[in-house]
């Protein structure tokens, strides 16, 4: 893959799109877990879903469509999605657990109904759904590096009041740390990572790779900064080689990285029963 890379331009948009996936999934996934809101990522991506069949129906449709990315039409539904999810936390104030499986729900609907219009899977939203190496566009990788940076940026100025919320919302709250603010940019930078992840991991996957690295990290981690880095360092593990085993065995790049997540994951609990005899 090493020599294929200097060749063909979709490899080296896959392999430098998949390093920034890597770098930025499992960095919000830590916070995501930390605040045990794991299946916002299922909740976001069903959504992103439902913004992709529609942006390929528009494309079936109308012909001025046939222009527009697909991907900026998930960003904005999953970014929409996002928003609802944190209206509807502050209309059930004692049980915001539920604001995850009403938006999951809705995803799912709003995608049969767009699928169904668009008369049925084609291999465009197949692509989307597991993952597609030549899919990758150079206008992807520039739309993922621009995600990334505004992760890595926000993360950095935001770090201390992320943790504090993370771990006591009251406590960030009486310190002055603006909740809502800071709810709201949070969820946002995630539904952009997810849409951002699709095109390697694929839709149904993407939440594996924010949670699998965390999970690995959590077990090994001795502190929250010291999980951040594993989390990163197993994802980028998990991506890189999953992209060289799909490239080299040819199979399915999404579930390539994401089982190798696992074994990472199985490999990181066996170690701690190890050590602990």
């Amino acid at each position: 893959m090493i020599e294929a890379l200097f060749q063909y331009q979709f490899l080296q948009n896959a392999f430098l799109a998949g390093i920034l996936i890597g770098l930025i999934a499992p960095l919000l996934g830590v916070f995501i877990v930390v605040r045990r809101l794991s299946l916002i990522a299922d909740a976001l991506s069903h959504v992103t879903l439902s913004g992709i069949a529609a942006s390929l129906l528009l494309q079936k449709k109308v012909f001025a469509f046939s222009t527009v990315n697909p991907l900026y039409i998930g960003m904005a539904f999953s970014v929409a999605g996002s928003l609802f999810i944190e209206k509807l936390r502050t209309v059930y104030k004692h049980y915001q657990e539920l604001a995850i499986p009403i938006i999951l729900s809705g995803g799912i609907g709003l995608s049969v109904i767009f699928i169904s219009l668009a008369d049925g899977f084609n291999t465009d939203l197949f692509s989307y759904l597991f993952g597609s190496v030549s899919a990758v566009s150079r206008e992807d990788v520039w739309t993922i590096l621009l995600i990334s940076l505004l992760v890595i940026m926000v993360i950095m100025a935001l770090y201390k009041e992320l943790f504090l919320l993370s771990f006591d919302e009251e406590y960030a709250q009486a310190s002055g740390v603006r909740v809502k603010a800071l709810h709201f940019i949070f969820i946002v930078l995630v539904a952009l990572v997810i849409a951002a992840s699709m095109r390697i991991v694929g839709i149904l996957l993407v939440s594996s790779l924010m949670t699998l690295p965390v999970a690995a990290s959590i077990r090994l981690a001795r502190g929250f900064k010291q999980a951040m880095w594993l989390s990163v360092l197993f994802g980028e593990v998990a991506v890189i080689a999953g992209l060289m085993l799909s490239y080299y065995l040819d199979l399915a790049p999404g579930g390539t990285i994401v089982l190798l997540a696992v074994l990472i994951l199985m490999g990181s609990i066996g170690w701690k029963k190890w050590k602990r005899g």
